[in-house]
């Protein structure tokens, strides 16, 4: 997996981290999981990720703050929002402010991995 695409996974709730990062692992993904936006950038600001990963509603930086960093200091990284806040309003914002994608939870964790397949231009696995 020398050449695996890096994921950065943020999520508050510990639990979406650990069945989602698996998930993407097996994929083929390098994926490193946060459950603090603060620890997210901070990890920004020092190394490259492929894909942010991130829930929209969490204690400041929310996800939004966070696409934003994100889009100011690694303008190739791809973001998807992830939340189980969604309404119109949200996803609308979140994609004209730069996401790639909104996906609601609950999803299929497939979905979430075919998507990142897709952006990525990753194989997946064998």
């Amino acid at each position: 997996m020398k050449n695996a695409k890096k994921i950065a996974l943020l999520d508050d709730e510990a639990i979406v981290c650990e069945r989602l990062q698996p998930a993407l692992e097996k994929a083929g993904f390098q994926v490193v999981a946060f459950t603090q936006s603060q620890q997210l950038i901070d990890r920004l600001a020092l190394e490259h990720f492929d894909v942010v990963i991130t829930d929209i509603k969490m204690r400041k930086p929310d996800g939004l703050d966070v696409m934003q960093f994100v889009q100011q200091h690694s303008p190739s990284t791809k973001v998807i929002i992830i939340t189980g806040f969604a309404t119109v309003e949200t996803a609308t914002e979140a994609l004209k402010r730069g996401a790639v994608d909104f996906i609601a939870k609950p999803f299929k964790i497939s979905t979430l991995k075919d998507l990142v397949i897709k952006i990525t231009g990753a194989e997946g696995p064998d």
